[in-house]
C-alpha cells in the first residue's frame, strides 16, 4: 500500500504556507461569499459549524468568510478552503468553481456523494484537491486541465469508468486514486504529461490489461502501488529504470514472468511487494544492491530454487515473507547481519535440512513461520534467547524430541502462539519439566500420535485461550482444571482416547458464558493457524487467534457417562461436538440455553429419549446432527429444524417426522435396559412377539391386499375429481381461526378465505411455486390479499411454510412482502400475504405481450434500489440475520406504485451476526445460484449478492439468465454479458427498450456494479450495503444535475 506520510508532510506545510500569508486585508470578496454560500446550500444540514450567517447556533456571527474556519484568503479572495472531517453530507455544488483564485481544496473524510461538477476540473489556479473518503461517484472527463496542481487525491470514493488523466499539469506531484471503481487499462501517460511524479496510487480499483510501460519517464517517482486489481502480463523494462522508487506495490494481481537480474536495479527500494501474483522461476541473487529494504514479501507465486544468499546482505530489513512458494533447499542466510528482522515467514515451501542456529541471533524477532516443509532435527536450544519471540509455527515438518522443545520454548517468556502440528510422530507428550509459557494464549500440537495424557503443566498457563491437541492418541481422563482458564473459549481434544464423564466444570466456562472484551485484542498480523476437521478434509485456516470460533470439540473418544444440562449456560459457544463416543442418557432441553450455537452434534453415541423441542428456539443453527444413537419420537419442525435433512436423523429408529405415516409409537423401546437379568426376561418377551408377529402375517398381508386394491381404484379418478376432494376438506375446516399478526386487524376464518376466493377458484390463480399455488382475494374488509395454498404431506413442503411463517414473523420492513396471518387445516397451510397489483418482475421483463406500457429505465433503477434495501435489511440490519437463498427476478413482487418487495422464503435460513454462512444443500433456481454453491456445502451472504447480480443482469438486458431459444453462444447470460464488456461492446448489452444517451452513464454504472456482485470470488463480491449505497448514489447524481 502507498506510504502517505510525505504526501501528508507536503499538504501540511502547504495549508501552513496559505495561513501565513494571510493579507491584512480579509474583508470577503462578494463573489467569493456567494460561491460559499451556494456549497452550504448543497449540503443536507443547510449550515457549517463555525460559518457565520448559516447556523443559528454557531460561535461565530461574523459575514465576513474570511474568518471562518476551514478558510484561507489573500486581498479578501477565497485562496484555500480546508474542510477535512467535518462530518458534511450532501453534494458538491458548482458554485465552489467560481472561486477564481482557489489553491487548496480539502474536503477528505466527510459523507459527500453525488457527481464532482466538471467545472471544479477548471479551476486555473488549484494545486491541491483532497476530495479522499467520500462517497463521490460518477467518472471524469476525458482530459482535465488543471495547469497548477500539485496534489491529486480522490482516494477512497465510488469513481467509476477509466481513471482520469491530467493534462498540463506539469508541477503534478503526487497522483492518487486509489480504493475506487476505475476499470479499463493503466494509462501509463500521465508521467508524460506531469514527469515530475513522485507519488503515483491506482490500488483496490479493476484495472485490468497488462502492466503498462511508460512509467519510466517519472525519473522522480518514489511511490508506485497498483495492488489489488487485474493486472496481467509482465513487468515492462522501463518499470526498472526508476531508480529514485522506494515503494513498489504490486501484489493481489495476474502479474506473471520472471524478475530476472532487473530487480537490483531498483536499489533505493524500501518496500517491496510482488506477493498474490504468478510470477516464476528462481530470485534473483541481486539483495546486495537493495541494502535499504525493509519490508520484502514475495508471498503466493510460483518461485522455485534455493533461497538467494544476498538476502543475507539486507541489514535494514524488518519483513520477509516468502511464504506459498516452490522454494527448496537449505534456508542458508547469514542472519547474524540480518539484525532487525521482526517477521520472518519461509512457510508452504519445500525447504530441507535443520533449522539455522543463526536465527536466536535476531533477538527482535516477533514472528517465525517454517511451517510445512521438509525440515527436520530438533529446535535449536539457542532458541531460549528470542525473548521477543511471540507466534512460532513449525507444524508439518518432521522435528523430534518434543520433550527437548517445550523445554526450550518456556524460555521464550514473550510466547504467545505455539503451534507444533504433524511432528514428534509417535513421542510421549512430556507431562513435568515445564513450568514456563506464563503468556501462553494458543498451544497447538495436533496429528503428532503423540501418547500418554493430556499436560497437567497446562493449567498454569493462565492466559490460555486456544488449546488444540486433536489427533493424537491420548489417554485419561479430560481433566477438570480445564474450567478454571478464564480465558479458554476453544477446546479440541477430538479424535483421542480418553475416556470417563465430561467434567462438570466445561459448562462453566466464563468466556463461554459471557462475551470476553480481553479477546478483542485488534491484531493485523497475518500468522496462519490450521484445524483438521476430519481425516479427509483440508485444514481451516485461521490467521488470528480470535478468528476462531468458540469451540468444545471432544468428538471421537471414549467418553461416557451423560450430557449436562448446564451446557445450556454458554450462551457463547458457537460448536459443540460430541459425537463418536459412549455418551448415554437422554439429550437434555436446557442446551437450548446456547444462544449462539451454530453446530451441534451428538451422532454415534447411546443417547435415548426424545429430541427436545426446545432445541428449535437455537435460530443460528446450521449444523445438526444427532444420527445412530436411540432416539425415538417425532422430529422437532420449528426454527432451523425445518432444513436439516435426513442424514441429520438417520440410525434412530424411533426418530420419525411429522405426518408420517410410519411414525412408531413414541414411547422408549422396551430393550432399551442395559439390566442382564431384564435383558432375560426380554429374550421370553421377544418369542412371544416372534409368535404374534408370525400368526399376524397373514391377516395383515390381507388387509394390505384390500388397501392397495383401493388406492388402485382412487388413482381411476380424475385430477379435476381430486381438487373437489381437497377443497371438501378445506370446507370441512372452515371454522378454523386464521392467525393474524395485525392485533388490529378484523379476525378471519378459512371460511372467510374461501369466500374471498371463490373456494380457491383457478380464475382468481395469480402465481404458482413448487408446492402450491398462489390466489388473489378479497377479504370481508375489502381489502385485497394474496393467499398461497400449500398442499399435501411433503415434508419438505411443510418445511417451507414454515421457514416462510418464522422469517416474515421476524422481518418487517417496507422492502419485503407483509405476511398478514397464516392458517394450517390437515394437510394443507395458507399464507396470506399483502397483495401485489403489479405482480413480479418476471412478469413485466419476459412474460408481459399484450402490449401497454413497460419498465422505463427510471423504474427499473428505482426497482433495484428497493430490492437491494430489502436484502441489505434480512443481511445486515434484521436480528437475526437473514439469508434469502432464492434470490430472482419472479420473487421480486410489485405493488401499485412498482416499489419492490422481496418474496418467497422458503428457502432462507437464520443466520447470527458471528458467521458468515450456513451449511446446505445446493439451493435456488438455475441461472441464479453461485458457482461456489456447487464446490462446497455452505451458502453465504455473498452467495445471495450474486443472485442479486443477475438480477441487476435482468433489469439492464431485458433477458432470462438461461434463454434456451437463444443461440448456443448466448444462451448463458452472464457469459453473454461478460465476453462483451470484454470485447468493449457494452451498449449491445442494454435493452433497446431503455437505452439512450441520456441514461448511458447510469446504465454502464449499474452494468458495473452488477460485474462486481458477479465475481466469481466472493470475498470480492460487495456486501448489500455498498450496493444499496452504490445504486442510491445514481439518483443522487441524477437530482444534483437537475
Amino acid at each position: 500500500m502507498v506510504d502517505l506520510r510525505f504526501l501528508w508532510v507536503f499538504v501540511g506545510l502547504l495549508t501552513l504556507a496559505f495561513r501565513v500569508s494571510d493579507s491584512q486585508n480579509r474583508t470577503c470578496n462578494p463573489d467569493d461569499l456567494k460561491a460559499l454560500e451556494g456549497f452550504v446550500k448543497g449540503l443536507d444540514l443547510g449550515s457549517i459549524d463555525g460559518w457565520g450567517g448559516f447556523n443559528s447556533s454557531s460561535s461565530s456571527s461574523s459575514s465576513d468568510c474570511c474568518d471562518w474556519g476551514g478558510v484561507q484568503c489573500e486581498l479578501g479572495k477565497v485562496v484555500g478552503l480546508d474542510l477535512a472531517n467535518k462530518s458534511l453530507r450532501g453534494s458538491v455544488s458548482e458554485s465552489l468553481a467560481s472561486l477564481n483564485r482557489l489553491r487548496f481544496l480539502n474536503l477528505s473524510s466527510n459523507s459527500l456523494h453525488g457527481a464532482v461538477p466538471q467545472k471544479l476540473f477548471a479551476l486555473p489556479s488549484l494545486e491541491v484537491l483532497d476530495l479522499s473518503s467520500n462517497r463521490l461517484s460518477d467518472g471524469f472527463p476525458a482530459t482535465i486541465q488543471l495547469p497548477s496542481m500539485r496534489v491529486f487525491n480522490i482516494s477512497s470514493n465510488l469513481f467509476n469508468g477509466s481513471h482520469p488523466v491530467l493534462s498540463g499539469s506539469t508541477n503534478l506531484t503526487a497522483y492518487i486514486v486509489g480504493f475506487n471503481l476505475f476499470s479499463g487499462g493503466i494509462d501509463a501517460s500521465i508521467c508524460v504529461a506531469s514527469p515530475g511524479l513522485q507519488v503515483v496510487s491506482f490500488s483496490m480499483n479493476i484495472l485490468s490489461g497488462g502492466f503498462p510501460s511508460g512509467f519510466g519517464n517519472c525519473g522522480s517517482l518514489r511511490q508506485l502501488c497498483v495492488d489489488s486489481n487485474k493486472l496481467s502480463g509482465e513487468l515492462p523494462d522501463d518499470l526498472f529504470t526508476l531508480s529514485s522508487l522506494t515503494h513498489l506495490s504490486i501484489q493481489d494481481n495476474h502479474i506473471t514472468g520472471t524478475l530476472g537480474d532487473r530487480i537490483g536495479n531498483l536499489s533505493s527500494l524500501v518496500q517491496l511487494d510482488l506477493s498474490l501474483n504468478g510470477f516464476s522461476g528462481t530470485i534473483p541473487d541481486v539483495f546486495g544492491k537493495m541494502q535499504g529494504l525493509q519490508f520484502l514479501s514475495f508471498q503466493s507465486n510460483n518461485f522455485s530454487g534455493p533461497l538467494p544468499r544476498s538476502l543475507s546482505m539486507l541489514h535494514s530489513i524488518d519483513f520477509l515473507s516468502m511464504r506459498d512458494n516452490s522454494l527448496n533447499g537449505l534456508i542458508d542466510l547469514n542472519f547474524t547481519s540480518m539484525g532487525r528482522l521482526c517477521s520472518l515467514d519461509l512457510g508452504l515451501n519445500q525447504f530441507t535440512g535443520l533449522i539455522p542456529d543463526g536465527i536466536s541471533t535476531c533477538v527482535g524477532l516477533k514472528t517465525l513461520n517454517l511451517a510445512r516443509n521438509n525440515l527436520h532435527g530438533e529446535i535449536p536450544e539457542s532458541f531460549a534467547s528470542l525473548q521477543s519471540l511471540s507466534y512460532l509455527s513449525l507444524s508439518n515438518n518432521s522435528f523430534t524430541n518434543i520433550s527437548s522443545a517445550l523445554a526450550v520454548l518456556q524460555q521464550c517468556k514473550n510466547l504467545t502462539s505455539v503451534v507444533l502440528t504433524m511432528n514428534f510422530r509417535g513421542e510421549v507428550m512430556p507431562l513435568d519439566g515445564v513450568e514456563g509459557f506464563t503468556n501462553l494464549e494458543a498451544f497447538i500440537i495436533a496429528n503428532c500420535q503423540l501418547s500418554g495424557s493430556i499436560p497437567p503443566w497446562l493449567r498454569g498457563c493462565a492466559k490460555l485461550q486456544l488449546v488444540d491437541l486433536s489427533w493424537n492418541h491420548l489417554k485419561g481422563t479430560v481433566p477438570s482444571w480445564f474450567g478454571n482458564l478464564e480465558e479458554l473459549f476453544y477446546l479440541d481434544l477430538s479424535n483421542n482416547s480418553l475416556v470417563g464423564d465430561i467434567p462438570k466444570s466445561l459448562t462453566q466456562l466464563k468466556c463461554l458464558i459471557s462475551h470476553n472484551n480481553s479477546l478483542e485484542r485488534s491484531s493485523s498480523l497475518d500468522f496462519p493457524f490450521f484445524t483438521k476437521r476430519n481425516k479427509g478434509a483440508k485444514g481451516l485456516q485461521y490467521n488470528q487467534v480470535q478468528s476462531f470460533p468458540p469451540s468444545i470439540d471432544l468428538s471421537d473418544n471414549h467418553i461416557d457417562g451423560p450430557i449436562w444440562p448446564e451446557f445450556g449456560n454458554l450462551k457463547n459457544i458457537i460448536v459443540l461436538d460430541l459425537s463418536g463416543n459412549n455418551l448415554s442418557g437422554t439429550i437434555p432441553g436446557e442446551l437450548s440455553g446456547m444462544k449462539s450455537l451454530e453446530n451441534l452434534d451428538l451422532s454415534h453415541n447411546s443417547l435415548t429419549g426424545t429430541i427436545p423441542p426446545s432445541l428449535t428456539s437455537l435460530n443460528f443453527l446450521s449444523s445438526f446432527s444427532v444420527a445412530y444413537n436411540n432416539l425415538y419420537g417425532l422430529i422437532p419442525t420449528g426454527g432451523q429444524f425445518l432444513t436439516f435433512s435426513n442424514s441429520s436423523f438417520e440410525g434412530n429408529k424411533g426418530l420419525c417426522r411429522e405426518h408420517s405415516s410410519t411414525c412408531p409409537s413414541q414411547r422408549a423401546p422396551s430393550l432399551a435396559s442395559g439390566d442382564t437379568m431384564q435383558r432375560k426376561k426380554n429374550k421370553v418377551a421377544i418369542a412371544g412377539i416372534a409368535i404374534g408377529i408370525l400368526s399376524g402375517t397373514a391377516f395383515i398381508l390381507a388387509l394390505a391386499y384390500i388397501f392397495v386394491m383401493r388406492i388402485f381404484a382412487r388413482r381411476k379418478t380424475n385430477v379435476e375429481d381430486e381438487e373437489a376432494d381437497d377443497d371438501k376438506h378445506v370446507e370441512m375446516s372452515g371454522s378454523c381461526m386464521v392467525l393474524l399478526f395485525n392485533k388490529d386487524s378484523k379476525e378471519l376464518t378459512v371460511d372467510d378465505l374461501l369466500k374471498s376466493t371463490d373456494n380457491f377458484d383457478q380464475a382468481n390463480i395469480i402465481g404458482c411455486g413448487g408446492f402450491g399455488l398462489v390466489y388473489k382475494a378479497t377479504l370481508p374488509d375489502g381489502r385485497r390479499a394474496a393467499i398461497k395454498r400449500l398442499s399435501g404431506d411433503c415434508g419438505q413442503m411443510d418445511r417451507e411454510f414454515q421457514a416462510e411463517v418464522q422469517t416474515l414473523s421476524q422481518a418487517q420492513h417496507e422492502n419485503l412482502v407483509l405476511l398478514q396471518g397464516y392458517s394450517k387445516i390437515g394437510n394443507d397451510r395458507l399464507l396470506i400475504y399483502s397483495y401485489m397489483a403489479n405482480g413480479s418482475l418476471d412478469y413485466w421483463l419476459h412474460e408481459k405481450f399484450d402490449g401497454g406500457c413497460t419498465l422505463d429505465w427510471d423504474t427499473r433503477l428505482h426497482i433495484a434500489q428497493g430490492a437491494a434495501r430489502g436484502l441489505a435489511y434480512l443481511h445486515q440490519s434484521c436480528q437475526p440475520h437473514i439469508l434469502h437463498r432464492d434470490i430472482k427476478s419472479s420473487n421480486i413482487l410489485l405493488d401499485e406504485n412498482f416499489e419492490a418487495h422481496l418474496a418467497d422464503f422458503g428457502l432462507a435460513r437464520l443466520i447470527s451476526a458471528y458467521d458468515t454462512h450456513v451449511s446446505t444443500d445446493l439451493v435456488g433456481t438455475l441461472g441464479y445460484i453461485p458457482p461456489e454453491y456447487g464446490q462446497s456445502s455452505v451458502a453465504t451472504f455473498k452467495g445471495d449478492v450474486y443472485s442479486f447480480g443477475v438480477v441487476l443482469l435482468e433489469l439492464l438486458t431485458g433477458r432470462r439468465p438461461m434463454d434456451v431459444c437463444k443461440p448456443k453462444e448466448c444462451r448463458d447470460l452472464i457469459s453473454w454479458v461478460f465476453k462483451l464488456r470484454q470485447e468493449k461492446r457494452e451498449a449491445e448489452v442494454f435493452d433497446p427498450l431503455i437505452y439512450d444517451k441520456e441514461h448511458d452513464k447510469e446504465l454502464m454504472w449499474v452494468l458495473e456494479i452488477s460485474c462486481q456482485c458477479l465475481n466469481e470470488s466472493p470475498k470480492v463480491r460487495p456486501t448489500t450495503q455498498q450496493i444499496v449505497s452504490w445504486l442510491d448514489s445514481i439518483t443522487l447524481n441524477e437530482q444534483s444535475m437537475k
